[in-house]
């Protein structure tokens, strides 16, 4: 089984994380961030990955410092726990509709860092969650996996029923 385990401490966050790409799409994350476990949540049961994830950081501050250090230290387990890369494929897509909003992305596990996003999002907060710090997650995330990513997001301006 391809597994990693990453511990990283700083000034501002002390996380250890564990990520099984083999896995089942088990969970458990504490990252003192409410939608950030949300989405890592929804990462590893959709992508079937095993991620545990604990952080404790200055999030009293906010929660810049605790997202993109999770991200780096994420990218650093993918980058680990998938070695010299023989067995995977190496690109990957996929088109998401969901209710009024449709994400595409794409992956290139190349060895190489590019992130390009265009991230169409209406709200500055969901929760208390500052919305511009998922550009700073999935940049921290493609850079220390090595991988180019591509992330596309547009919602829709008017219902129709």
């Amino acid at each position: 089984m391809r597994k990693s385990s990453i511990a990283r401490k700083t000034s501002e966050t002390d996380i250890k994380l564990t990520l099984n790409v083999d896995g089942k799409g088990e969970y458990q994350v504490q990252t003192g961030c409410g939608f950030l476990d949300h989405m890592l949540c929804l990462f590893a049961k959709h992508g079937r990955f095993d991620l545990t994830v604990n952080c404790v950081g200055d999030t009293d501050v906010d929660y810049h410092h605790a997202t993109e250090d999770i991200g780096i230290v994420l990218g650093q387990a993918f980058k680990e726990s998938l070695g010299d890369k023989k067995g995977i494929v190496r690109y990957g897509d996929t088109t998401l509709p969901m209710d009024e909003a449709l994400v595409l992305s794409a992956v290139d596990f190349s060895g190489r860092f590019y992130y390009e996003s265009k991230l169409d999002i209406s709200v500055q907060k969901v929760g208390d969650f500052d919305v511009e710090l998922v550009d700073e997650f999935w940049q921290a995330f493609a850079s220390n996996a090595g991988m180019n990513l591509h992330i596309i997001h547009s919602q829709a301006k008017t219902h129709t029923m």
